[in-house]
């Protein structure tokens, strides 16, 4: 029995071994394959880019100067199956450490070797060329070995001898030298072009401007000469149309004077024709309805003659049956009366003085209510008098004048009522 190894694109995995001593070997990248337990040894080789950087100092260029160069190469075991089953050979069961530093002593020998072929210009101002050629040579013998190189550039170059320093002063003097010369020469030549164009300018604008003068004034004149002739005909054409002017104008006044007439005649019979139409209105709208109005008058006078008849007469009847009832009530009130002044004016007789003494003292009451019914009206009474006060005096007086009073008043005399007589001091 044995079992099923799978690896990525990134990988290459080899089964070798097999089998009655088989010396197969199956090389797989990105798939699968099956290894025999105990007959069959797989191992894995890392198909990755790798990075190296190749550094080489103190090297001497073809004119002795010791130049420090670093480059930077990117590259990969190759998948072609004869080249990866050569890479398998040199490098399986090696780590990628180890195969980088392989592949760098190989870059760097040729590296050296090339420098020293090329002088310091052409390694540093063609740097492009320069890792081509390192390209070129470096690939066969790498390709040997199963490696492909991706790419190759060169990183740094510099030197501790100043050389490169000195190489760019020089040529930094040349080229400042001749950017001034440059400069030099080409304001010369402006200046020189600008006066020349100048030059041109003015020739031509001195010469436009004459041509400009003498079109000007062949314009003016023609100008005028097509001003008088426009003035002719303006003023003919106006003198014409003026003219035509005033025979319209005399033709509209015609059709204007016909319309008119026509108009005035339908006007008078319009007229006609409106003052039947307003007599026949009149008729219609004031003449017939003011004599409905005075029909529908008089039946309602008629009508409300007869209602007040009716209503004088209800009226009266309800009068007389009025008076009837307040007479009829009058005559038992007089009754009444006359019976109770009947049977008063026996009791008087009956009681003779003494009757009508109660009286007054019954109606002395009332009387004094109506006398002093104004003082009601009045908050407050305040009696103003000296230290010879008389008010009691004056109290006095009244009393003893009360009698007399109510003597004149009624007819009886209070004074021999004996209470009475004892207040007032009254002398019998």
């Amino acid at each position: 029995m044995g079992n099923c190894h799978t690896v990525g694109p990134n990988e290459a995995l080899v089964v070798s071994g097999g089998c009655c001593g088989s010396d197969y070997k199956q090389y797989v990248f990105g798939g699968w394959a099956w290894a025999w337990w105990c007959i069959s040894d797989t191992q894995r080789l890392s198909l990755e880019v790798m990075t190296i950087l190749c550094r080489c100092e103190n090297i001497e260029t073809s004119e002795g100067v010791p130049l420090f160069v670093t480059g930077v190469a990117q590259v990969k075991i190759m998948t072609e199956k004869e080249l990866l089953a050569v890479a398998c050979e040199q490098f399986l069961g090696k780590n990628v450490q180890d195969i980088k530093n392989v592949v760098l002593q190989t870059l760097e020998g040729h590296l050296r070797s090339i420098l020293g072929t090329l002088t310091v210009e052409q390694i540093y101002q063609d740097r492009d060329q320069f890792a081509k050629l390192v390209r070129e040579v470096a690939a066969p013998d790498v390709g040997r070995m199963g490696i492909e190189i991706l790419s190759f550039t060169i990183k740094d170059v510099y030197d501790k001898v100043d050389y490169l320093s000195s190489l760019g002063k020089t040529q930094t003097a040349v080229v400042q030298r001749d950017a001034d010369i440059g400069v030099a020469e080409a304001e010369r030549d402006a200046g020189i072009r600008e006066a020349e164009c100048k030059k041109e300018m003015l020739d031509v604008k001195f010469m436009a401007d004459t041509k400009i003068a003498d079109s000007k004034r062949a314009f003016e004149l023609q100008k005028s000469a097509f001003s008088e002739e426009v003035n002719i005909k303006t003023a003919e054409a106006q003198l014409a149309y003026e003219l035509q002017g005033a025979r319209e104008q005399q033709k509209i006044r015609q059709e204007e004077i016909e319309i008119e007439v026509v108009q005035r005649k339908k006007q008078i019979a319009v007229e006609a024709q409106e003052i039947l139409r307003t007599d026949k209105e009149l008729i219609a709208t004031v003449r017939r309805p003011a004599e409905a109005e005075a029909h529908r008058i008089q039946q309602i006078a008629e009508g409300e003659k007869v209602k007040q008849v009716l209503l004088a007469q209800a009226e009266a009847e309800k009068i007389r049956k009025i008076g009837e009832a307040e007479a009829a009530v009058i005559e038992a009130m007089g009754k009444a009366e006359a019976e109770r002044m009947k049977l008063k004016a026996e009791a008087y007789q009956k009681y003779g003085d003494a009757a009508k003494m109660a009286l007054v003292l019954e109606a002395l009451p009332q009387i004094a209510a109506k006398i002093a019914a104004p003082l009601t009206k009045v908050d407050e009474i305040v009696v103003l008098s000296g230290d010879n006060s008389k008010v009691t005096s004056e109290v006095n007086r009244l009393l003893a004048e009360l009698p007399a009073s109510v003597h004149a008043l009624t007819g009886v005399d209070l004074s021999k009522i004996p209470l009475i007589k004892k207040a007032t001091g009254v002398q019998v």
